[in-house]
């Protein structure tokens, strides 16, 4: 029985490895696919640079006025010289006042065309109307898209209005004349209590209103860029003046803007003064926008200062100052695939028949990656357009069904990878 024991041991001991040997080959193997995949998609590759700068324009500042203020126009609204901005109110009263005066004076309009007469035709859009102001104001709140709320709820009001007077029950030629002048005589006597309680802001010039005073709009203006540099736009861009609560709010009242930014040396230097160039906004004006090359200033160290110009999307521009704009000198669009996938293969160049010339001629090579199609391996020609770190943009080369398209399937590890050749996962 002793003499047992260590066979026993040697044979527990060798039944203990080829478990350990075969988990862990299992877990090898189960770590270690033969091959890997990844989908193609559509992307656009770009030749950029940051450009970090404020948003300069010409401006004439509102200055504030004691009392309770309440704005009549919408930020980045055009205004013309003369036309109200805001009212300022002595107090509480006087603002009630005021927007009971607009109430009669709907009123009063509603009315004088009731009595006028509407057509038939008319009268039938009424309800249609009114759902229709209710569903803007609605699809305003919902947005909260507050700029255009005061004219909504007047444009609910006015066509509930109008609705009550024209299919308004017993009402008679003589009532609706009787009203009418109950109404003026209201509205007279509250005009005369109002006229010295409420002032009224008017623009002194034309241009296109805004609420925010930052306090860059005397530090910044077109004239003063010529003498920017990238040490003082910089020190603008970390020091800024604050917000002024106090003002009403300010008119630009130009037609161009302006973005004076600091950049690479090394771009700039791809820069020309005359030249357009296309800068990628972020924020409220989120779009791509095609400026001028204004003026291309001071270099210090390793970055310039260059001014870019616009006239369009003036009105989007009322609440931007800080912006980091990526200024872009190309784009590539293709289908992003990693370089790995990437593949040269050599195939038989096409010959006529056996024992012509051409049977002998050099095999053809061709730049692809090869995608998984219905489980099988299929080579898909592509062209290189651009380069990144780890992948390249190409275009699919050819017509038909072999052509590489967005979301298609590829390999980008495989053994042995052929034409038609069966992939067992």
């Amino acid at each position: 029985m002793k003499q047992g024991k260590p066979v026993i041991t040697f044979a527990i001991l060798v039944f203990a490895a080829a478990v350990a040997i075969y988990f862990g080959y299992y877990v090898a193997t189960s770590f270690h696919e033969p091959y890997q995949y990844t989908q193609v998609y559509a992307y656009t590759a770009y030749d950029s640079a940051l450009a970090e700068g404020l948003v300069v324009r010409r401006a004439r500042v509102l200055p504030g006025q004691s009392g309770i203020l309440e704005i009549t126009r919408a930020e980045g609204e055009k205004v013309g010289a003369g036309q109200q901005i805001a009212l300022v109110y002595r107090d509480s009263q006087a603002q009630a006042n005021q927007a009971q005066i607009e109430e009669l004076q709907m009123e009063i309009e509603l009315l004088e065309n009731a009595i006028q007469g509407d057509s038939v035709e008319s009268a039938a859009r009424l309800d249609e109307d009114v759902l229709e102001a209710v569903v803007a104001l609605r699809a305003s709140y919902a947005q909260g898209d507050y700029t255009q709320l005061r004219d909504q709820v007047m444009s609910v009001k006015s066509g509930v209005l109008k609705r009550g007077y024209t299919y308004g029950e017993g009402l008679t030629s003589a009532d609706l004349t009787a009203r009418l002048q109950q109404l003026r005589s209201q509205l007279a006597i509250l005009t005369r209590q109002s006229s010295q309680a409420v002032t009224r802001v008017t623009a002194p010039e034309p241009g296109v209103f805004s609420g925010l005073v930052d306090g860059y709009e005397t530090q910044l203006t077109p004239e003063s860029l010529d003498q920017l540099t990238p040490s003082t736009l910089q020190s603008l861009i970390d020091n800024p003046a604050g917000v002024d609560s106090e003002s009403v709010g300010k008119l630009i009242t130009s037609n161009t803007w302006y973005f004076a930014a600091n950049l690479p040396r090394a771009a700039a230097d791809r820069l020309e003064e005359g030249d357009s160039a296309a800068l990628r906004f972020s924020g409220e004006l989120n779009r791509d926008v095609e400026m001028t090359v204004d003026r291309i200033g001071a270099t210090e160290g390793e970055v310039t200062l260059v001014v870019f110009s616009c006239g369009r999307y003036l009105t989007l521009t009322t609440l931007l100052r800080h912006q980091t704009a990526e200024l872009i000198f190309e784009s590539w669009n293709g289908l992003r695939v990693p370089k790995e996938a990437l593949r040269l293969e050599e195939v038989p160049a096409e010959t006529p028949g056996e024992g012509s010339a051409s049977s002998q001629a050099e095999p053809v090579r061709r730049l692809g990656v090869y995608a998984l199609v219905n489980g099988r391996s299929e080579f898909r020609e592509v062209s290189v357009i651009h380069e990144g770190s780890d992948y390249y943009v190409v275009r699919s080369v050819g017509t038909g069904r072999k052509v590489l398209r967005g979301g298609d399937t590829v390999i980008i590890e495989g053994v042995g990878l052929q034409d038609g050749m069966l992939i067992k996962s």
